[in-house]
């Protein structure tokens, strides 16, 4: 048998294509010096019967070895390793390697400790109950009107230009027809040039923090708090000051206490239910914060994620309504509105700091997505999105009291909570000293899939507190959810 046959290693359960795998592998043998240059290969034929694969099976590979340039063709010759070899000086590798192995770490450095380590998503397992930490349920998204708006751009005769580089800032007529929604909802005076588009709120809040904070900046956050928000803030160089949240919001006399012993360059908040506690900033609270950013000019980053759902009472008007000094950077998202992966998300905030933001985002995301931008600001014209917007807080305000009576009636004597006064979650704890990772363990086992509360505090390791999203289960689902979770907690009593 020829050498060739000899090495050229299959393996027919593996994802890399066998013509692939037959060429990877003369490529081995090349660099480690068993195949010389202009050393003669193996018919196309002989080397098919030989590896028992179909003889255009190696006519592919060594047309792949021949665009690598590691081969040359002679008519009537036949296939032969090339004179002038791509690699020049073929290094031996070890026997142990398989054929196309990829490494699994790199040879240079990398300061394993400048990104945050977060866990990156990993989906719960399929046949579990999910209650997440709060989400929309995506079954509810009006997929149809997203879908007739493309279509209808899909046979525009200009439908072209939006396929091509456009604004930066993102589509005209989305952030024009989102300055009448901000306006129409949110009491707020802004324009188009005072919009721009990103790519949901962790996008406008990394470039708001990237260009705002400095290595070193003081930025105020609450605690318990948002970890991802944290990260944002870590990763720009800020050195983080936590003020803790009450029923009311963030205490502001913690603020102010910080800002007289620090200079401080930014606060975050959630002022309509705060992520993780659903507290909603008092109207007092929230002129009290705006005099002190003046007094101690300090940037606002107002995340009013959810702001459309609110089941008490009218919300609260954004502090960027009452913004006269240019205090605020007002970041809102239509990923809860719509689905979570329906990437589309806004900052509002004076126009020197969007065009600034803009360029800076023009290095990381050279723009949006024009078609979903423009099939966006239509279903905000038509009056789509108002109407999705009323059938959905119907939905979810009922679920919302469906859930707490379960909870009430179920565990009532296991776990305390305030029914939240809009948004998609309750803030829970768990009484007895029922530790909140252990339940989560306990309760994936058993097949439902929720938060184990490690992250929301960031000063302390609590255990007792969790987040429970209704919002995305329907009635049936609640009453598994909550079942499991009343017999997992009794387990720890």
């Amino acid at each position: 048998m020829n050498i060739v046959e000899s090495l050229v290693q299959i393996n027919k359960e593996s994802q890399v294509p066998v013509y692939l795998q037959i060429a990877n592998s003369i490529i081995a043998q090349i660099r480690r010096g068993t195949l010389k240059p202009e050393s003669a290969l193996p018919g196309s034929r002989v080397l098919a019967d030989a590896l028992n694969v179909h003889r255009k099976t190696v006519v592919a590979a060594y047309e792949e070895l021949y665009a690598q340039s590691w081969v040359d063709s002679y008519p009537r010759r036949g296939i032969f390793v090339a004179k002038n070899l791509p690699d020049i000086s073929p290094k031996a590798l070890q026997e142990n390697v398989t054929a196309r192995s990829f490494p699994n770490a790199t040879f240079f450095e990398i300061d394993e400790k400048r990104v945050p380590a977060r866990k990156l998503f990993s989906p719960p397992p399929q046949q579990n109950i999910v209650i997440s930490d709060g989400f929309p349920d995506t079954r509810l998204a009006p997929m149809e009107l997203l879908v007739r708006e493309y279509r209808r751009f899909g046979n525009y005769q200009f439908t072209s230009k939006y396929l091509m580089y456009g604004p930066e800032l993102g589509s005209e007529n989305l952030r024009s027809e989102l300055a009448k929604f901000l306006a129409e909802t949110r009491g707020m005076q802004v324009s188009t040039e005072n919009i721009l588009i990103t790519k949901g709120v962790q996008m406008a809040m990394y470039l708001a923090a990237q260009l705002l904070v400095s290595k070193g900046d003081v930025v105020i956050v609450p605690e318990p708090g948002y970890p991802t928000g944290n990260d944002v803030f870590r990763y720009a160089g800020a050195q983080l000051a936590f003020a803790p949240v009450d029923e009311q919001g963030m205490d502001l006399n913690a603020v102010e206490d910080i800002c007289k012993k620090k200079k401080v360059r930014m606060l975050y908040v959630i002022p309509h239910h705060h992520r993780p506690t659903t507290a909603t900033l008092s109207s007092e609270r929230r002129m009290q914060l705006l005099e002190l950013a003046m007094k101690y000019r300090f940037a606002i980053l107002e995340d009013d994620y959810d702001y459309d759902y609110h089941y008490a009472s009218s919300p609260v008007l954004p502090l960027a309504s009452a913004d006269y000094y240019g205090s605020v950077i007002y970041v809102g998202s239509f990923c809860k509105t719509i689905a979570p992966g329906i990437r589309v998300g806004f900052v509002a905030a004076p126009q020197n700091l969007i065009n600034h933001l803009a360029r800076l985002r023009r290095m990381i995301d050279r723009q949006g997505e024009q078609l979903l931008e423009e099939a966006l600001a239509n279903l905000l014209r038509n009056g789509d999105i108002n109407r999705h917007l009323k059938k959905t807080n119907k939905i979810y305000h009922e679920r919302r009291d469906a859930f707490c009576h379960l909870l009430a009636e179920q565990l009532g004597d296991h776990v305390s909570f305030k029914i939240p006064d809009g948004g998609f979650a309750v803030w829970t704890r768990y009484l007895h000293g029922i530790n909140s990772r252990e339940v989560a363990e306990k309760a994936n086992e058993m097949g439902l899939s929720l938060s184990s509360g490690d992250e929301y505090f960031h000063q302390s390791q609590n255990t007792e507190f969790v987040r429970l999203g209704f919002a995305s289960l329907n009635f049936k689902e609640m009453e598994e959810g909550v079942d499991i979770l009343r017999r997992v907690v009794r387990k720890f009593r």
